[in-house]
């Protein structure tokens, strides 16, 4: 597997465009799932990928065949997304928790456990500072000082951020889980 993986990256160096198309397939449903993290619906994910691709095929060469393939794709979507967060210059914004709607939408046929699609819907609807720090804290295994070098914040903000993140999402799910039982009921 590792070998085909590896021709079929030396082939799209070459710019073979079926080749390409192929390695396209191969990574992009999970790398959408990666952009989906970081984006605030699917429209900002789907652009995210696409820019993410371009990223990858032009910066190709410089893959060293060393260490996974699949997570050196993945540090690119992420640089990506967080590229586009800065580009919007949302970092210091600030929430009030509990002005924070928390009404999720598919609440129909859910059962008592929330699906990976809900959870995965309420961290997209986190304000977008918040989501950056909770997605590189849990997902990337980032640590406060990392994140705020990468975002250019305080430690003491990615820290307040990724707390008012988890408050917000504990608020959501216990929400979820109310009109779940109704349903029920």
């Amino acid at each position: 597997m590792q070998d085909e993986l590896n021709q079929l990256i030396q082939l799209c160096i070459k710019g073979e465009r079926h080749s390409q198309s192929r390695l396209y397939a191969l990574l992009a449903p999970k790398m959408f799932v990666i952009c989906l993290r970081y984006s605030k619906n699917r429209e900002e994910a789907e652009e995210t990928l696409q820019e993410g691709f371009m990223k990858v095929f032009e910066n190709l060469q410089q893959f060293k065949f060393a260490g996974s393939f699949e997570g050196w794709v993945r540090k690119i979507m992420v640089n990506c997304a967080l590229q586009k967060f800065r580009s919007k210059s949302h970092l210091h914004a600030v929430v009030n928790i509990d002005d924070v709607k928390t009404e999720y939408g598919g609440t129909e046929n859910i059962s008592s456990q929330l699906g990976a699609k809900e959870l995965l819907q309420m961290v997209q609807l986190l304000p977008s500072a918040y989501r950056m720090v909770f997605n590189l804290y849990v997902f990337e295994g980032m640590k406060h000082r990392e994140i705020a070098e990468v975002l250019g914040i305080s430690e003491g903000t990615s820290k307040s951020n990724l707390s008012d993140a988890r408050a917000i999402l504990k608020k959501a799910v216990v929400n979820s889980a109310q009109i779940a039982k109704q349903n029920t009921n």
